[in-house]
């Protein structure tokens, strides 16, 4: 097993840094005062030669190359699957200890899958240098969902995400506004680049391709993540994947069923003494979660948490994060504080 050995500062990678959730990353590192020695930023040879802010510090992008592992502690991934898939393994044969954003190692049974608030001790389980961050979607669903488990055993969970286009990267964001500006000049719309069609004044029910058996590559990631998290293997989930014209903020419907009786009363409590979740519950004032709510923190919102109807042991929840910060770059710098003994 490897692990990030105890010691005052540390040589830190970070790969996709000109990305979306590469810069979040190294805005994070620096906002939550990570012990930094040296911060590489690396990317694609389009981006080298960027000057990027770390804090009250300047660096310079570097090409991503064999040897840009060499002495490095600690290596985040943020930039696709392809590049991790070729490059992860090799950061870690090198010695550091990777934090993966993309989806090539999480359902991998020697490769951890963490959300700190879930299921911290599986990052000192045994491993290859290896540690997955989740799908931002489960991420933030995962939160609110174990404590109420322990509560009270989840049986069945169904789950409909409405995602921001961050989700999607750089040109998703561009996508929206790019369209809305089109559409408001009354032109054409341009041709989306990332997202599946056109988002401006629009929802999309379709992230990642679909499979044969109609499901898209999004909803199996929550599907499958979300019982690796919870180590509920025969949890009965299913879910739908919604693109929204949001910037930063995915939302999510969430229906539980139970194994023992739980109200909203109980569960409002519950979640409302969870670390890293807020509960902000009372429709008839106007008080529920909004992706504005959420932007720019690390906390998982919660609200119209109510019965299920058609379901005696059944809950319904609304659960908002920031996807670029608690759906990646917070959660993936957490799982380090985590590993070098510095959690909060």
């Amino acid at each position: 097993m490897k692990r990030l050995e105890a010691r005052g500062s540390y040589v830190v990678a970070v790969v996709g840094a000109t990305g979306a959730v590469g810069g979040k990353l190294i805005e994070i590192l620096s906002e939550r005062r990570f012990p930094v020695k040296e911060l590489r930023a690396l990317a694609s040879a389009r981006s080298v030669g960027r000057r990027l802010h770390f804090g009250q510090h300047e660096i310079v992008v570097r090409p991503l190359e064999q040897e840009s592992f060499e002495t490095v502690d600690l290596a985040f991934f943020a930039a696709g699957g392809s590049v991790s898939r070729e490059h992860v393994p090799r950061a870690a044969a090198a010695g550091a200890l990777v934090i993966d954003k993309s989806s090539v190692f999480r359902m991998d049974p020697d490769v951890p899958l963490v959300v700190p608030e879930c299921n911290a001790a599986d990052i000192a389980a045994a491993h290859r240098g290896i540690i997955a961050n989740p799908n931002c979607s489960t991420s933030q669903l995962v939160v609110p969902l174990k404590p109420l488990n322990d509560r009270a055993g989840l049986v069945r969970l169904v789950v409909d995400t409405y995602q921001a286009v961050s989700g999607a990267g750089l040109r998703g964001i561009e996508d929206l506004t790019e369209g809305t500006k089109a559409a408001l000049d009354g032109i054409p719309l341009p041709a989306p680049r990332v997202i599946a069609g056109h988002i401006a004044f629009s929802v999309i029910p379709h992230i990642d391709s679909f499979g044969p058996d109609g499901f898209t590559g999004e909803e199996l990631k929550v599907v499958n993540e979300t019982r690796k998290i919870l180590h509920l293997d025969d949890l009965a989930v299913t879910c739908t994947a919604v693109r929204v014209p949001v910037y930063v903020g995915h939302s999510e419907a969430v229906t539980m069923e139970f194994r023992r009786p739980l109200g909203p009363d109980e569960a409002r409590e519950l979640l409302g003494a969870t670390p890293g979740v807020v509960v902000k519950d009372d429709p008839g004032k106007r008080l529920y979660p909004t992706p504005l709510d959420a932007a720019g923190r690390d906390e998982v919102f919660v609200g119209r948490i109510r019965r299920d109807l058609s379901c005696e042991r059944g809950l319904h929840m609304w659960v908002v994060a920031d996807n670029l910060r608690k759906g990646a770059a917070t959660n993936a710098v957490q799982i380090a504080e985590h590993a070098a003994g510095l959690a909060r």
